[in-house]
């Protein structure tokens, strides 16, 4: 099984770099499952009902969310009926919205997990005990599972792929905007990467405007962050190949397309 994942969609930039790539990105991989992080897209902050629908038809299967998944108000009016949108699971109880789900991917089926850290982030439930608890319910139905952990401290991401790996197929990190070079397959079996990457403005800086972010730790004084809506553009993301008996990782490779890194078909 091939699983393609983007990194944080990031406002117009971001969305504009999905339409214009997924399609020649699953030409080159032919990927089974494509899984996109979707918590960035509406203007920098959120997702609105329409945007969902705009990467369902793009080609994306999955759209997973974050600490902004809360960010567009309209989205307590969709997530129960958006079944191909998780949000992190270690919301508590009753929270609207789910933190897993299941796509049929030609013969077989992937769990896709959504879960947030708590280091540096808003305190949620414990995200080692609720993905224990969302594996194991994963894996009466398949073996192929995959996580996105979207989290701030890259301690505590390696935390998690080390503690789930060989439980699931991968553990990648979203939420930092910067792609990391630590792609790995773990001892037992776990495709992990500490962070994917953003997919958005690629002359800002996290993908707000730079100027904006330089004043701010200048004067440290209260600035609006705001998402250029001109500029070059970005795409991150990563290609993880599962083993088909195991459901365990053969390979993961990152995916960056910017000016420095062209796409090449």
């Amino acid at each position: 099984m091939k699983i393609l994942f983007i990194g944080d969609v990031v406002g117009s930039p971001g969305r504009d770099m999905l339409k214009e790539n997924l399609p020649k990105l699953k030409n080159k991989y032919n990927p089974n499952i494509t899984i996109v992080n979707g918590e960035n897209a509406a203007h920098g902050k959120g997702i609105t009902e329409k945007i969902y629908r705009q990467f369902l038809e793009w080609g994306a299967n999955v759209i997973t969310l974050g600490n902004h998944a809360w960010d567009k108000k309209e989205i307590f009016e969709f997530i129960d009926d958006a079944p191909h949108m998780i949000r992190p699971a270690n919301f508590p109880k009753g929270t609207p919205g789910k933190g897993m789900t299941f796509f049929k991917a030609g013969k077989h089926e992937l769990a896709v997990i959504n879960a947030q850290g708590r280091t540096f982030l808003p305190p949620l439930d414990d995200p080692f005990r609720i993905l224990d608890e969302l594996v194991v319910e994963a894996k009466k139905r398949t073996p192929f599972v995959f996580v996105d952990f979207h989290a701030e401290a890259t301690s505590e991401k390696q935390a998690i792929g080390w503690y789930l790996d060989g439980r699931v197929g991968s553990v990648v990190g979203t939420h930092t905007h910067v792609q990391t070079a630590d792609e790995r397959i773990l001892p037992k079996g776990t495709a992990y990467i500490s962070d994917v990457g953003m997919t958005g403005p690629y002359d800002g800086i996290l993908g707000v405007q730079k100027e904006n972010v330089i004043k701010r730790f200048l004067t440290n004084l209260p600035v609006r962050f705001e998402v250029p809506s001109e500029g070059r553009a970005q795409l991150s993301g990563v290609i993880i190949d599962l083993d088909d008996s195991t459901g365990l990782a053969k390979n993961i490779s990152r995916i960056l397309i910017n000016d420095d890194h062209p796409f090449f078909s």
